[in-house]
């Protein structure tokens, strides 16, 4: 009786270690944030691809849009 619950027990606990790893396999690259994707609605200020622009527009936002200490006014 022992044996079989030794010999279950054993089984058990040698398929948790049975497990694939399960990563995401993809082809696609990611890019950078500021190329944009041609698809989404952009500030007129802001050109797709321009780094510089990007980085104003991050910036402006920041400061004047998402600062609740400079909209407390």
């Amino acid at each position: 009786m022992k044996a079989i619950i030794f010999s279950v027990a054993l089984i058990a606990g040698l398929a948790a270690c049975g497990d694939k790893p399960q990563a995401l396999e993809t082809n696609k690259h990611d890019s950078a944030a500021y190329t944009g994707t041609g698809k989404a609605f952009a500030n007129k200020d802001w050109k797709q691809g321009d780094k510089a622009s990007w980085e104003s527009q991050l910036k402006a936002r920041g400061q004047y849009g998402q600062n609740d200490y400079t909209r407390m006014k």
